[in-house]
């Protein structure tokens, strides 16, 4: 299946123009549950980057007469630091918030320059900074689930990158992309996709090799390879030791994170005593700022100690979680949200009884707001 077919821009496209109707629908109050439920498709074919044909490289003959704005190094670099900052309003206070700045900030700034005059590096550059912005919306809306939605972005981050002649960003959105399979529980895509995201980055230094590789174990565990999934691990592991203290906020990648994919594989495999204890471990080694991840990590293994029968535990892990839930516009805290209501109605304990009043208190609040 083409891209085309598939209803996702073709090499013959124009990616702007893609990502002007896109946004434009996104922000449209009227279209965006339309787009929110919009369908995922497992069956998107992906090139590698090297099959991507020729990067954009226009000139000042190439743009269209009269046109009066030009872009240079400081636009650049305020689509990069907008980055960072929709990132870090992320994890303070959730996807409901952070991703209708940065549809907005997309459709009143960053389109406008991509559209724009530039010489040939400052324009490589912009696209690869808005690359890395348009992957951290597709991010967004897949935590919102919005599949559809997110998956779209995705395309297009993978187009702007092509463009801009930046590989790590491509490969980074495959593994978002992978991630995003694995979520919605096609394995065999999630560990293509996986693949994909590795390969293309052949000459990566060590802190994305570990950040591709643990994705790579998860999807290895997803198809019931174990022993692919635990060799993967173990590169994960080494390369992870190898990698120098600094983490960026889009696409880090960190003990934390490691110990999450080490829980999502023995989890997959079966082991769910062995999955609590790594995310448990996730927890305790998580920077405090990370709210979000936080919340989605202690949704997770809360359910996986209800699972195994420890339901005080469980119990307290719930309240962890509301700790950061109340305080955060997140449809995928709304899930675990649900989740936990669920849980509650089944047992009868004082510990239970204790967190459903709690739940129902948060969920009057959250109703009223």
């Amino acid at each position: 299946m083409t891209f085309a077919e598939a209803g996702f821009p073709g090499e013959d496209a124009r990616t702007s123009a893609t990502l002007v109707d896109l946004v434009r629908r996104d922000m449209d109050p009227s279209r965006r549950g339309v787009l929110a439920t919009g369908l995922y498709s497992a069956a998107l074919m992906v090139p590698s980057f090297s099959d991507l044909g020729d990067r954009l490289d226009r000139t000042d003959d190439d743009v269209k007469a009269g046109r009066t704005v030009r872009v240079g190094a400081g636009e650049v670099v305020t689509v990069q630091r907008m980055t960072d900052h929709i990132a870090t309003i992320l994890d303070d206070l959730g996807g409901g918030h952070a991703r209708p700045m940065a549809a907005a900030f997309l459709a009143n700034t960053v389109l406008p320059w991509l559209d724009a005059d530039a010489k040939g590096r400052v324009k490589s550059d912009l696209l690869a900074a808005a690359s890395d912005f348009v992957y951290l919306t597709g991010w967004m809306a897949m935590y919102e689930r919005a599949h559809g939605l997110g998956q779209r972005y995705f395309v297009q981050a993978l187009d702007l990158a092509k463009e801009g002649g930046d590989q790590i960003t491509y490969c980074r959105t495959l593994r978002g992309m992978a991630l995003q399979a694995a979520s919605l529980k096609h394995a065999s895509k999630a560990l293509d996709l996986a693949d994909s995201a590795a390969e293309a980055a052949p000459a990566a230094g060590p802190r994305l090799v570990a950040f591709l590789r643990g994705q790579q174990a998860h999807g290895a565990a997803l198809v019931g390879d174990r022993h692919r999934a635990f060799d993967r691990l173990r590169e994960t592991e080494e390369a992870l030791s190898k990698a120098d203290g600094r983490n960026d906020a889009v696409g880090g990648y960190d003990q934390a994170a490691y110990q999450f994919h080490v829980s999502s594989v023995l989890y997959a495999l079966g082991d769910l005593s062995g999955s609590i204890k790594a995310m448990q471990q996730s927890n305790r080694v998580r920077p405090a700022h990370e709210r979000q991840g936080r919340l989605h990590s202690n949704g997770l293994l809360a359910s996986r100690q209800w699972e195994l029968g420890h339901v005080d535990a469980a119990c307290a892990t719930w309240d962890r979680f509301l700790d950061d839930y109340t305080a955060l516009s997140t449809s995928r805290g709304d899930e675990h949200f649900d989740t936990l209501k669920k849980h509650v109605a089944t047992r009868r304990t004082r510990s239970v009884r204790q967190l459903g009043e709690r739940a129902r208190e948060i969920a009057r609040q959250k109703a009223a707001a």
